[in-house]
């Protein structure tokens, strides 16, 4: 019984570390940007691939952010989508990350224009919703459609 309890406490601890902190001020988006965060470490080439079709970049700004900034593949995402959103340059996102990263996500979204309960702040709480679903596997999908 105490080992059992160890590994709980284990797995816990493990998992609990593997969850970013992002600070949007949304509990959900952070939700959502830990399961894009999870997908992305499962397979970060098909993440990359997705970014770059998305969103326009090339996959050495990907790795500058990832490599560089040390930025998790939530952040990476979050900066484009609020480059996108807001039509800024994806270098005066990332110069306010650098400058705010401390402050969290909902501060820097604040700062590139995006205001809490602001139409785009739920866009940006959309897209990471239907973001987050990308990539599913099959058999999920194939178990969803099984049960009737």
């Amino acid at each position: 019984m105490k080992q059992l309890c160890m590994w709980m406490l284990a797995f816990t601890v493990f998992t609990s570390a593997a969850q970013v902190s992002f600070n949007t001020g949304s509990i959900q988006l952070d939700t959502d940007l830990n399961t894009i965060n999870a997908r992305a470490s499962a397979d970060f080439g098909a993440f990359k691939t997705d970014m770059k079709l998305s969103y326009n970049v090339s996959e050495k700004s990907i790795e500058y952010m990832t490599g560089n900034l040390q930025m998790a593949f939530g952040e990476v995402y979050l900066a484009l989508e609020i480059a996108r959103i807001t039509r800024k340059p994806l270098n005066d996102v990332l110069t306010c990350y650098q400058t705010n990263k401390n402050k969290g996500w909902g501060y820097i979204a604040k700062q590139m224009g995006i205001k809490p309960g602001s139409a785009e702040f739920h866009q940006l709480k959309n897209s990471a919703n239907s973001k987050k679903g990308k990539g599913a596997s099959k058999k999920k999908s194939k178990g969803k459609s099984k049960k009737h």
